[in-house]
């Protein structure tokens, strides 16, 4: 059973998680495209989850709101070092793009790093999941579902079953 010293540190660790993602709307529009640069996007957000290498000479800051967020940011930083996209994965539309057969190195790279991974093994699967908002406040989970060569057998969407407000 975990100490109550631990649940706190947890607690702690989930707001501080939550007050980040809540800033981001304010460290958004601080960039803007063509203009900002990998410095800038740095001081805003901070060190990036992941670092996405583009190909000539471009590359992709992966900065990651989940399990507490509702959001994930892919910031491509383009050749000359400055920010050339910003986009929200967390999409209906990026969601679609998720197809039975794919790697999911690939739904990783399009979506950043899930929620939540839970193996199934007598399924022989493995539930990936992703939190979103679904307007105007509903909290989602984007569920990819994989085989044991972590191939996509399919994707389901669905009620976050743990809270129904949402946030970050």
């Amino acid at each position: 059973m975990p100490s109550l010293k631990h649940l706190a540190s947890r607690f702690a660790i989930a707001c501080a998680l939550l007050a980040l993602s809540a800033c981001d709307p304010q460290r958004i529009s601080e960039l803007e495209e063509g203009l900002s640069t990998e410095v800038d996007v740095r001081d805003r957000f901070g060190v990036p989850d992941q670092v996405w290498d583009d190909g000539g000479g471009s590359r992709t800051l992966e900065y990651n709101r989940q399990p507490a967020g509702l959001r994930n940011y892919m910031i491509t930083i383009g050749p000359d070092g400055k920010m050339s996209a910003l986009r929200q994965v967390l999409t209906p539309e990026n969601f679609a793009r998720i197809t039975p057969g794919m790697g999911m190195d690939e739904v990783r790279r399009r979506l950043g790093k899930p929620a939540k991974v839970t193996p199934l093994a007598l399924q022989n699967e493995t539930h990936h999941d992703w939190r979103f908002l679904e307007p105007p406040n509903t909290t989602m989970v984007f569920t990819v579902v994989a085989d044991r060569q972590l191939r996509v057998l399919r994707t389901q969407v669905g009620p976050n079953l743990n809270t129904q407000q949402g946030g970050g």
